[in-house]
């Protein structure tokens, strides 16, 4: 059975996990309203896969005999100045999330919990793309700085976004 101090760690975690989904959600939405249907495409995405993210810590919690707490999710702000500033904000959440899955690992490894420490392997890796794909798109943001056009093209490179296989 796993540890109560592990399990009330992913229980944290999975809450995290749904409020990256409701950020990304609501950026998402932002977009919509501001007619850029690529940066809105990109967003559910990813809203979608950190819901998926959540369902994973979720149904580790269960395998492993743990009580999963579903606790109330924060309200995300609702729009942003620029599609930089979104960008800026969710690339920092990212960094946050990082910082909290390590947390996770740092306690498993004091409980020599191996089997949630082999499962944190695949969302420390994950966060590494994460932290990275956010980056990217926030350095080329501040290379288009104010040009309309440029906005224009970063929103239709963004509509190509797929379903990675991890969603199917």
């Amino acid at each position: 059975m796993i540890k109560d101090s592990v399990a009330e760690a992913i229980n944290e975690q999975i809450n995290a996990e749904m409020y990256s989904a409701y950020l990304y959600l609501s950026m998402s939405v932002d977009f919509s309203n501001k007619n850029l249907d690529g940066f809105e495409h990109w967003m559910r995405l990813q809203a979608q896969e950190e819901m998926d993210h959540a369902i994973q810590f979720l149904d580790y919690l269960q395998e492993r005999g743990a009580r999963v707490k579903l606790e109330s999710i924060e309200k995300p702000k609702s729009e942003w100045s620029s599609v930089l500033e979104a960008f800026e904000e969710a690339y920092q959440h990212e960094c946050k999330v990082t910082g909290m899955i390590n947390d996770i690992m740092n306690i498993a490894e004091k409980e020599n919990d191996r089997a949630t420490m082999n499962m944190l392997q695949w969302f420390i890796d994950e966060q590494v793309e994460e932290e990275s794909s956010a980056d990217d798109i926030v350095q080329k943001l501040k290379m288009i700085g104010d040009s309309p056009s440029g906005l224009l093209m970063m929103n239709d490179r963004m509509a190509q976004r797929t379903v990675s296989a991890e969603q199917e």
